[in-house]
Order: structure tokens, then C-alpha cells, then sequence
């Protein structure tokens, strides 16, 4: 029987973030149709590969 590898595990972020800024992001996402954590996880995974966004 073969199985499939296990799923990318979660992890929860708790960060104070300044209310207008949020908002802003979260329409901005919205408009372009883009998931807020996708983007939160690609800044990241760019971070970590070049140390810049």
C-alpha cells in the first residue's frame, strides 16, 4: 500500500500589527485575489533564501 507524504505542517504567527496597515494589506489582497497568508509565506520563503524582500 503505498502512502503520501505527510502535508506542509502550520504554524500560527501572533504579531502586533498598527490597524490602518493591516486593513491596507488585507484589501489589497483582496482586490488582487490573493490569499493574505499566501503572501505572508512567499515574503518568507524569500527572506530566507536571499535576505530580502
Amino acid at each position: 500500500m503505498a502512502s503520501t507524504p505527510p502535508g506542509a505542517k502550520k504554524r500560527k504567527l501572533d504579531y502586533n500589527v498598527d490597524q490602518g496597515t493591516y486593513d491596507e494589506f488585507i484589501k489589497a489582497c483582496s482586490r488582487k485575489g490573493f490569499a493574505p497568508q499566501i503572501i505572508l509565506e512567499q515574503a518568507m520563503r524569500k527572506f530566507t533564501q536571499n535576505g530580502q524582500l
